[in-house]
């Protein structure tokens, strides 16, 4: 018998600096691929072809306790790769104790900053959306996952899937 690894605590860093302690959540972007259906003839039936990343793109939101005014500065910022965050996680079995640490690190701009409801006695909160042209998953120290919208990389277990790609292309 085996039970899952759950996360069992996190922090967020923006720009280095550490929301211990303020940090509620936070949703990890989510991998998509964009497909389009192709049915040629001879096939009786149509396949997904895989045309790169999902539109949707790489998104990282996180919700913050309390008045976060770093986050609040960097709206707007020029730059589409301005803003640096770092998740690290705690993901932990119960039945072995054995703990994996998880990192995944973006760079992106905020689209999106929904600072809650202010009333008094209450508690507040800010939700940011941030729309990322870089992540990179680390399990333990290994690179599992690298993404460089801008440059081109698509680094998946150990290979680079779109370094043909880019030498087809003169890149």
């Amino acid at each position: 018998m085996g039970l899952p690894s759950k996360l069992k605590n996190l922090n967020l860093f923006n720009e280095g600096n550490s929301y211990q302690g303020k940090s509620k959540s936070v949703t990890l972007p989510k991998l998509a691929r964009k497909t389009e259906d192709y049915r040629g003839g001879g096939m009786n039936g149509s396949v997904k072809v895989d045309m790169g990343m999902s539109d949707d793109g790489l998104v990282l939101e996180y919700t913050l306790g309390g008045f976060d005014l770093l986050s609040l500065r960097q709206f707007g910022i020029a730059k589409i790769d301005g803003t640096y965050l770092r998740f690290a996680g705690a993901f932990q079995r119960d039945d072995t104790g054995e703990v994996d640490a998880v990192e995944v690190v973006v760079r992106g701009r905020h689209e999106e900053i929904d600072m809650g409801d202010a009333e008094p006695g209450e508690d507040t909160e800010h939700k940011v959306v941030t729309n990322c042209t870089y992540y990179k998953l680390t399990v333990n120290g290994k690179k599992e996952v690298e993404i460089d919208t801008l440059a081109f990389i698509e680094f998946i277990d150990g290979k680079d899937r779109l370094a043909e790609q880019r030498k087809a292309i003169g890149l």
